[in-house]
């Protein structure tokens, strides 16, 4: 499995659909897609999933009224639940040698049979197999792409309470799941956060606590305020990471990324971070939140990144669907 940074031949998403999923605010999160796709167009092709031939039509326009070139932009018509494709679409992997690209097609249970109507997005993998017609692996086990991260040289980050949830994959153990992430992603070393963020219904993906940016740097996600909710889990991660060696038995480079506070109602607070960003080829989406750790965020990505743009993209509708950018969108490596 490459990393993130590493050069793509496309992005894959799927057009929001669902209003139970973003009450209130559909049209809102449609603009906060076309900002997103506008982005990313010209940089990588975008590959777009939507549900029928009307749905289409109406994107097409959609996209033209904001000046965004349809012909960057392929459409894939399939009946997917949500849009959520980071977690239900396939993982890529090279082989750099021969130059052959792959996919590995895990089982999607919607974070652990939460959502039964967005059960049949485990079937999306297979769908994009017979469009590129690639080698693709069935491991046969319950796993969501928000769920790891890898260094492009054989480290990976998840976290105890995902991969270890008894509502993924009860019959594994821990050294099972870790051979199946290495004979299936071709890591060697994988390093195991405690917990996620609050408000996170996926039970912990590691995308929204910490990331590669090279292959031995990662930003953390921490909270300094010790009052915060989010304040013992992401130190308690930040200090793993401080311990951990790398593939080739190197401590890491750890740099924290503030949090955003606590974005939501008082009943409800949403899994808002900061290390939820997309790495483009020549852009670095990041999710923004309209408060005062915006800017220092986008510092910190911006000098892990200064060979591309870093695009604040304002995810306060967006995240009320517990989810933002990465969570939304996956890469296809080039060869």
């Amino acid at each position: 499995m490459p990393a993130e940074w590493e050069n793509h031949e496309a992005v894959w998403l799927s057009w929001p659909c669902d209003p139970a999923t973003f009450p209130d605010r559909m049209e809102k999160v449609e603009e906060t897609y076309l900002t997103i796709i506008g982005s990313l167009c010209g940089g990588e092709r975008v590959n777009l999933l939507v549900r029928d031939g009307g749905m289409r039509d109406r994107v097409e326009r959609l996209l033209g009224g904001a000046g965004i070139v349809a012909g960057d932009i392929t459409f894939h018509l399939y009946d997917y639940g949500d849009v959520w494709f980071r977690d239900y679409g396939p993982t890529f992997l090279v082989n750099r040698k021969d130059k052959r690209l792959a996919m590995v097609d895990w089982i999607f249970n919607a974070w652990g049979g939460k959502y039964e109507a967005l059960l049949r997005d485990t079937n999306l993998p297979g769908f994009i197999n017979r469009s590129l017609n690639i080698t693709s692996f069935t491991p046969g086990i319950v796993l969501e792409g928000g769920s790891i991260d890898v260094n492009g040289m054989g480290t990976l980050l998840t976290t105890e309470e995902c991969l270890l949830n008894r509502n993924r994959n009860p019959e594994l153990t821990r050294g099972d799941i870790e051979r199946f992430l290495r004979d299936y992603l071709g890591v060697s070393e994988i390093i195991w956060l405690r917990r996620g963020i609050a408000g996170d219904d996926t039970d912990g993906h590691v995308d929204d606590i910490a990331r590669f940016v090279n292959p031995t740097t990662v930003l953390c996600a921490y909270e300094e305020d010790e009052t915060d909710e989010n304040y013992g889990a992401l130190r308690e991660n930040y200090e793993i990471l401080l311990g951990a060696r790398d593939q080739e038995g190197r401590r890491l480079e750890v740099k924290k990324l503030p949090m955003p506070g606590r974005i939501g109602s008082h009943d409800q607070r949403l899994p808002a971070s900061y290390v939820n960003f997309y790495i483009g080829n020549e852009s670095v989406l990041v999710p923004t939140f309209e408060c005062a750790k915006d800017g220092e965020a986008l510092n910190i990505i911006g000098n892990a990144f200064p060979d591309r743009r870093v695009v604040g993209i304002d995810c306060r509708d967006l995240i009320y669907g517990f989810g933002a950018i990465h969570c939304i969108t996956q890469q296809q490596p080039a060869l």
